[in-house]
């Protein structure tokens, strides 16, 4: 006499699932190890089109420090300019605002990503510790 058919097909399902995470893990590994990053792509390419077109060489490193300066001020302003919206309608203090600013720049850089693929997302990762509000009178 066979089995029933649910006892059959569940340990063949289970037995599907696990060979096809399997193989979505060592098709993502490979994929990672072998695609270059395009970020590092795009400045090589623009600082030889660069000295293609000037006959002036842009060092990549230097560009790239660049890249990451202009890319830091310009998110710091943007928390800046978002902590004044904040403090303007009164939902933080200035103190709180300064605060926090202080704590964004004490991070160190990591960058922060999930998985394979890194997290697409911009902005901290993680808030401050929010003090416990005073109950004393």
């Amino acid at each position: 006499m066979w089995p029933s058919k649910k006892l059959i097909i569940i340990p063949i399902s289970a037995a599907l699932l696990v060979a096809g995470i399997t193989a979505g893990i060592v098709f993502a590994a490979d994929n990672n190890n072998t695609q270059p990053n395009q970020g590092e792509d795009l400045l090589a390419k623009v600082c030889t089109i660069y000295a293609q077109k000037t006959g002036v060489t842009i060092d990549e490193a230097t560009l790239k420090d660049a890249f990451n300066q202009a890319q830091n001020e310009i998110q710091l302003a943007r928390e800046k300019s978002q902590l004044q919206n904040l403090v303007t309608q009164g939902k933080i203090t200035q103190d709180q605002a300064d605060q926090y600013l202080k704590w964004l720049q004490s991070r160190p850089n990591v960058p922060f990503g999930f998985g394979f693929g890194g997290f697409p997302g911009r902005g901290a990762p993680c808030a401050p510790p929010t003090p416990a509000p005073s109950t004393t009178q």
